[in-house]
């Protein structure tokens, strides 16, 4: 079974940093692109960022740049969203999804597995 599994979500306060890991199973990254998305409550599902399969292309969207970085460790099967000076606009679920590709999308419905996200809250 191909599985993706978040983790390091948690409650923050304002301007404060977290890490999230997602992991595979049953499947090796090497070949995948992931994506970083989440969704605010009440809101739709937005792209956060991309990175392609080597590492060595990365995309975010307007709203996380700076203080957002993605990586990955295809030795340890598991991407990386470093999150950082956290906002309270950051609150939501975030999911990594993949896809076998070379290059970053931000279509949602390109991407064919899913975690089931892991919940990231920013506040006082």
């Amino acid at each position: 079974q191909l599985r993706l599994v978040e983790s390091g979500g948690g409650l923050v306060q304002p301007g404060g940093s977290l890490r999230l890991s997602c992991t595979a199973s049953g499947f090796t990254l090497d070949y995948y692109i992931i994506g970083w998305f989440r969704q605010a409550p009440g809101k739709e599902r937005e792209g956060v960022s991309c990175i392609n399969r080597s590492g060595g292309s990365t995309n975010y969207a307007d709203s996380v740049k700076g203080r957002f970085t993605i990586s990955r460790d295809n030795a340890k099967n598991t991407v990386y969203l470093q999150m950082n000076s956290l906002k309270p606009e950051d609150t939501g679920v975030y999911y990594c999804a993949a896809r076998w590709d070379r290059l970053c999308t931000p279509i949602q419905l390109e991407y064919n597995i899913w975690g089931q996200g892991t919940q990231v809250t920013v506040s006082s």
